[in-house]
């Protein structure tokens, strides 16, 4: 599979309450961890034995070595991550108590990530599918969902951030994957399930995913499904979506039936919100095998 996005250097502070506007809190804890929705969700389907190549791009800042490396410490192929002049992209992140946080995204070289060149033509068209997210510029996105399309090659997209999709990307992308309040900008629907039926006007499977209600997912063929999310106690929730996202599209690259992808997305995701980062969070499929051989019942 290739996922084709966003890579940043996370640098994330650790509060009791996040601040308000104005505000300034004392923090408990700083630390910087490579993370950005493209290459989280390569390092989740890698840990989960996915074949895995990334396109992106990183600044030529000690930042860009350190995603770089990070991302070839995973198993992940990096021939299509470009170096471009100038600063790797940053998200600015704080963590409250509750495992909930606030981000702020400089976009950096993932600005640059406009185009498809021939490496990402051809690590696309040789894959059995392409994730995406909208955190680099939408030209790009477009021109690689078209590339996967004209190939045969299962599109799957995050619309995060959030944002009105033209029917020109849609109409190339065959499973849309928004959270709750991203399934709302897209349809106007505030519900999670009048908001999937939308969706299905313009895309053939869709999940949306419900935080601690689990994911809802649904077909053009008249399949639904809801799987309940794993209760444990979050302490980071800062990469849980893209972790979902990585190990369910490892999951389905690997031929396994929707259901089961769903629960193993969602296991991978409830791992990872037990511990501090993004990236550094993302169990491997012995982790995800061990957690639901333990919540089996």
């Amino acid at each position: 599979m290739t996922v084709f996005g966003s890579c940043n250097m996370d640098l994330v502070a650790y509060a009791a309450t996040a601040p308000g506007r104005g505000e300034t809190v004392h923090g408990k804890a700083f630390h910087t961890v490579p993370g950005g929705k493209g290459a989280n969700q390569a390092i989740a389907a890698a840990r989960a034995e996915a074949n895995t190549r990334f396109v992106g791009a990183v600044g030529t800042d000690r930042f860009g070595e350190q995603i770089r490396g990070t991302l070839h410490e995973a198993g992940v192929d990096t021939s299509g991550l470009r170096t471009v002049e100038g600063n790797s992209g940053t998200a600015h992140i704080v963590v409250d108590d509750e495992g909930d946080n606030s981000i702020v995204v400089v976009a950096g070289a993932n600005a640059e990530v406009d185009h498809v060149d021939e490496t990402a033509r051809e690590l696309i068209a040789s894959s059995s599918c392409l994730l995406m997210q909208l955190e680099t510029p939408l030209e790009g996105v477009e021109a690689a969902a078209r590339t996967a399309a004209a190939h045969g090659v299962r599109v799957i997209l995050t619309p995060a951030p959030a944002e009105p999709l033209p029917t020109s990307l849609l109409s190339t992308v065959n499973l849309l994957v928004p959270n709750e309040h991203e399934a709302a900008v897209l349809t106007g629907e505030r519900e999670p399930e009048p908001a999937l039926e939308a969706l299905l006007d313009s895309v053939e499977e869709v999940v949306i995913t419900l935080g601690k209600r689990g994911v809802l997912y649904g077909n053009r063929s008249g399949q639904r499904l809801r799987v309940p999310a794993f209760a444990v106690h979050a302490v980071d929730t800062t990469a849980a979506g893209d972790t979902f996202v990585g190990a369910f599209g490892a999951a389905l690259a690997r031929d396994k039936p929707v259901e089961t992808a769903l629960r193993e997305g969602s296991a991978a995701a409830a791992v990872s919100i037990q511990r501090k980062g993004a990236s550094s969070s993302m169990p491997t499929e012995r982790e995800i095998r061990e957690f639901l051989d333990e919540h089996a019942n």
